[in-house]
């Protein structure tokens, strides 16, 4: 059984992507990363009030449910569906905390009191993380009521990231598996 595509079965019949492959989606995922982390220490986010913040924050989190629902669809019809799914992930979950992030810097900047202390970019994006990670060393705390419900907020989607969001990953990799044939002269699944 000859594959001209370089991918051979491992042990659980799927093909594996040949290494030139998983080398460029990996660079696909780190470079993603790096110009998401890269636009949002340039944006000038002193500049803006906290509706505005909050406004841009709910449009960020819209956008990523239909870039996640964009994902699905591609990892499902993607030859390589784990890869593909690797690339979604570095893309949707480092926007998903730099949007919260840029949201923290936005009110600690416009009211110093909501948290205990000034927020640079990089002191937000440790906050989010933390709160993501639910890790919660207590360094940085919300003080403000507006402060508190925003960072409510994240703890809640947070939750449903990682439950929903999680299995809608997975599922659209099992789903794209199933699409593929198991070898070279199998049929595909229906």
């Amino acid at each position: 059984m000859a594959d001209t595509a370089g991918a051979r079965p491992d042990a659980s019949g799927e093909a594996r992507p040949p290494a030139h492959k998983v080398v460029r989606a990996l660079l696909r995922a780190a470079g993603s990363t790096i110009v998401l982390v890269i636009i949002y220490y340039v944006l000038p986010l002193d500049h803006y009030s906290t509706g505005v913040a909050v406004t841009a924050l709910v449009i960020g989190l819209v956008l990523l449910i239909g870039l996640t629902v964009t994902q699905a669809r591609s990892i499902v019809r993607s030859p390589f569906p784990g890869l593909r799914a690797l690339e979604s992930l570095a893309t949707s979950v480092p926007l998903f905390l730099l949007l919260f992030a840029s949201t923290y810097v936005v009110m600690a900047k416009i009211s110093p009191g909501n948290f205990s202390q000034p927020l640079t970019h990089t002191d937000a994006l440790y906050f989010t993380v933390t709160v993501f990670a639910t890790v919660g060393f207590g360094d940085i705390t919300a003080k403000t009521e507006a402060a508190r419900l925003v960072v409510t907020g994240q703890m809640v989607t947070d939750l449903v990231i990682i439950g929903l969001g999680v299995r809608v990953i997975v599922g659209a990799v099992r789903r794209g598996q199933q699409r593929r044939p198991r070898d070279a002269g199998a049929q595909p699944s229906k």
